[in-house]
């Protein structure tokens, strides 16, 4: 990290929490192990993060039965498979994080950073990434991607008929990674799981205990597999983020 301005310090950790069964995907598989020009979507995200030089190790929750993990480890770079551990997810994405920041805990010290990055996000871009952890340098916390809100959202009510339309000023969609201290995560986590209050995203967690959460702008091609016809639209982000790259 030299030259980068980067307390050298410091270690940046990723988890990849990649335990989930994708039920809305409407698939065969979990929704991780789909391919794009024959690659997982697990494998993107993996490869997209874990080798950028500022991540030290990565964690991957799995599912107890997962079985297309050993599959996707066969074809990971040496350099990247020598940095990935795996373990146990949970039934939620926090248990899963958890467990993955437990397994790490050994090799990380408080204020090192760890970034929880979604296993079905597959077009996060590298300079967002260097972004976020460039903005985040000095915060308490943390923070994470996030694009501002752009179209005019309604709330419905009965019969699906608007029953107002909201102020979009303030409001954005959040995205991952996501980066915090590596203890502050941890408590997040650990009191979410204790208080029995569901955190969707890391954030949550975070805000729960009364922490600033800093919003890094993102890119809006940063895009989740959600549904079956997202598959066909993170194809044609990576085709046509290969095309910028290829005239940078």
């Amino acid at each position: 990290m030299a030259g980068s301005g980067l307390s050298p310090s410091l270690r940046y950790f990723l988890v990849l929490p990649a335990a989930g069964s994708g039920r809305r995907m409407q698939a065969e598989i979990p929704k991780q192990y789909l391919e794009i020009e024959g690659k997982t979507l697990l494998q993107h995200s993996l490869e997209r993060l874990g080798a950028l030089p500022e991540i030290s190790r990565i964690a991957v929750a799995l599912a107890s039965n997962d079985a297309a993990w050993t599959n996707v480890a066969k074809r990971l770079t040496p350099e990247l498979a020598a940095k990935v551990l795996t373990t146990l997810g949970g039934a939620e994405r926090m248990q899963s994080v958890n467990n993955a920041l437990a397994a790490l805990r050994p090799f990380a010290a408080d204020d090192d950073w760890v970034l929880v990055h979604d296993a079905v996000r597959p077009c996060a871009h590298p300079d967002d990434v260097r972004k976020l952890i460039a903005e985040l340098q000095h915060e308490e916390a943390g923070g994470l991607l996030a694009v501002a809100v752009r179209e005019t959202l309604k709330e419905s009510g009965d019969g699906q008929r608007v029953l107002r339309t909201i102020d979009r000023t303030h409001l954005w969609q959040a995205a991952t990674p996501q980066m915090f201290r590596f203890a502050v995560l941890q408590r997040a986590l650990q009191h979410a799981i204790d208080t029995q209050k569901s955190a969707t995203d890391e954030a949550a967690a975070v805000e729960a205990l009364g922490l600033p959460v800093r919003l890094v702008a993102g890119r809006a091609d940063n895009l989740k597999v959600t549904y079956p016809g997202d598959l066909l639209l993170a194809s044609a982000v990576l085709a046509a983020q290969a095309r910028e790259a290829q005239h940078k």
